[in-house]
């Protein structure tokens, strides 16, 4: 989904910690970016959890994944995403801090790609602050597909997520029109929470 061109910036070493992140972000950013299809809700109602905060939300969004199927979930996500009035969310960060859209949150984002050597690809029409992108990128970093000196993954998401993707998160999560895409936001939020106490730094 994007084009990443190392600037000669050295790859860091990948743990079993930062897999799991990155599969998290890659959850995150495909069900931001597109209605789940049949195969993908079957492998999501195949989530185990445990008694962790996350693992109780996986544990949801695996029973919310059971109870819905492709058609309705596109209609949910078109609901939610595409749809008109009070009921659509702006999943921008532009919109959060600015409320406007193209607005300087953008702009930052696009500096901070610039200078990571990413491009998106002309296949993407949304903006690059839309929040399924940032996971994306989030997903790249946490995992080395993205080549980044040490510490960039937490300078991109203190940067471009932290103000902002958690009110986004919560909003997703209390939306009338959400069911099976309200545990994708209970999944965003506590997973950003586990994020942003991860990269606090010490007492």
């Amino acid at each position: 989904m994007t084009d990443s061109i190392s600037k000669g910036s050295a790859a860091r070493i990948v743990d079993e910690i930062d897999r799991a992140r990155a599969q998290e972000y890659a959850l995150l950013a495909t069900l931001l970016t597109r209605s789940p299809d049949a195969q993908l809700l079957s492998r999501i109602a195949g989530l185990r959890g445990d008694a962790s905060a996350i693992g109780m939300a996986h544990i949801a969004l695996a029973d919310a994944a059971r109870r819905t199927d492709q058609e309705r979930a596109a209609r949910e996500f078109f609901a939610l995403f595409a749809g008109l009035g009070d009921v659509a969310l702006l999943p921008y960060a532009s919109h959060y801090l600015a409320e406007t859209l193209y607005g300087r949150p953008l702009v930052r984002v696009r500096e901070t790609l610039d200078g990571l050597g990413i491009e998106k690809i002309a296949e993407r029409t949304e903006p690059e602050d839309h929040a399924g992108f940032l996971c994306e990128i989030m997903a790249g970093l946490a995992s080395g597909g993205i080549a980044a000196p040490d510490g960039a993954d937490r300078d991109f998401f203190e940067r471009h997520l932290s103000p902002w993707i958690k009110r986004f998160f919560i909003d997703l999560e209390r939306a009338k029109s959400a069911d099976f895409y309200a545990s994708v936001g209970a999944l965003g939020h506590t997973f950003i929470d586990i994020e942003a106490e991860a990269f606090a730094p010490p007492a």
